[in-house]
């Protein structure tokens, strides 16, 4: 099934499978997924992550969600910004912080995805992928 925005999927599944208590989750793999979810585990938003070859030249990517001693969820919001319809650019000085720095910016450069953080020090802008909090 085609899906006009993969990365909205990949945050509603995480958000889905964080809400009915799931410790894994699967969605199909991309380059651009895959550095979302290794921004995620850098962050301490994930466990971990691996690509899982399937039959074909298909690949999923399997999501160990990260909960905390109590089952409480790690991730309180996933929030997608940039959409299809709708792209969100910022320059280096518009890159959003996102609850006073406690949430995390994805951000997508000309230097590969990125924390908001890092493209502020870097001086880059680039589009606002999704925010984590």
């Amino acid at each position: 099934m085609a899906h006009t925005d993969p990365i909205a999927d990949m945050l509603t599944r995480i958000r889905n499978a964080l809400k009915a208590g799931h410790p894994t989750v699967t969605v199909p793999a991309s380059r651009l997924k895959i550095e979302i979810a290794r921004i995620m585990r850098e962050e301490g938003y994930i466990q971990d992550y691996k690509v899982i070859a399937r039959d074909g030249n298909k690949r999923e990517l399997l999501i160990e969600l990260k909960y905390g001693p109590h089952r409480e969820r790690v991730i309180n919001g996933l929030r997608r910004i940039s959409k299809p319809g709708l792209r969100i650019y910022a320059g280096k000085d518009e890159i959003p912080i996102l609850l006073g720095g406690l949430g995390t910016v994805i951000v997508s450069t000309s230097r590969g995805v990125m924390t908001g953080k890092e493209a502020r020090k870097l001086g880059i802008g680039g589009e606002v992928l999704c925010f984590i909090w």
